[in-house]
């Protein structure tokens, strides 16, 4: 049977030992009381007396039913746990020698990923007689660091161990995304309807002599 460790960190009511202890709850203020006083007041008021800072002077207690303490107590780990951000380690290998086309080709996965929030883990696997290239080796890790400053930080400098040289790269914390401002829209210019110049004039009927 899965053991409960959180109920087993807080001491409740008997458990507690000490000769005094400070409690505190709800709508309590804050008082330095014999512990066997606290366990009284506690049971008056149908809760538990709970050790919630045992390395305090005096210990400091609370008043609050155990179960709905240790309810509150998991609902926050779980909120601490979720609230935790889960950082993948990306690994990308080169040779001493890796040419241009290999090294931009990994170099382009690297911005992915760093992009995306992982850290990169990037090396040289030295082969044989190629430990001989380990001053290039790490020449070409600082390179590919230096091409990645815009989306990294190094994290460890190029290290040696065994038959292999390591660099660490983690993710710059990645600012706002600029607001595109939405598009002007230019409307179409609506021109005034111009008298056709053939059109027929308007008849006024006959013209009377004396008439201005």
């Amino acid at each position: 049977m899965k053991k409960d460790n959180l109920k087993q960190q807080y001491r409740i009511n008997e458990q507690i030992r000490v000769r005094e202890v400070r409690i505190v709850g709800d709508d309590i203020e804050s008082t330095v009381m014999p512990t066997s006083k606290a366990i009284q007041l506690a049971e008056s008021q149908g809760v538990d007396l709970v050790e919630i800072s045992p390395n305090a002077t005096p210990p400091v207690c609370r008043l609050i039913d155990y179960s709905k303490f240790l309810y509150q107590q998991k609902k926050r780990q779980k909120e601490m746990k979720a609230k935790q951000v889960k950082v993948d380690v990306k690994e990308i290998r080169f040779g001493p020698q890796t040419d241009d086309h290999d090294y931009n080709f990994k170099l382009k996965h690297a911005q992915g990923f760093l992009s995306d929030g992982d850290k990169v883990k990037a090396y040289v696997f030295f082969k044989g007689r190629s430990i001989l290239f380990k001053e290039q080796g790490e020449v070409l890790l600082l390179r590919f660091a230096n091409d990645l400053e815009e989306y990294g930080k190094v994290e460890q400098m190029p290290l040696l161990e065994g038959k292999r040289m390591t660099i660490f790269i983690a993710p710059k914390k990645m600012g706002q995304k600029k607001v595109e401002k939405p598009a002007e829209v230019i409307m179409p210019k609506v021109e005034k309807a111009q008298p056709k110049a053939n059109a027929p004039k308007e008849y006024k009927g006959p013209r009377v002599e004396g008439e201005d």
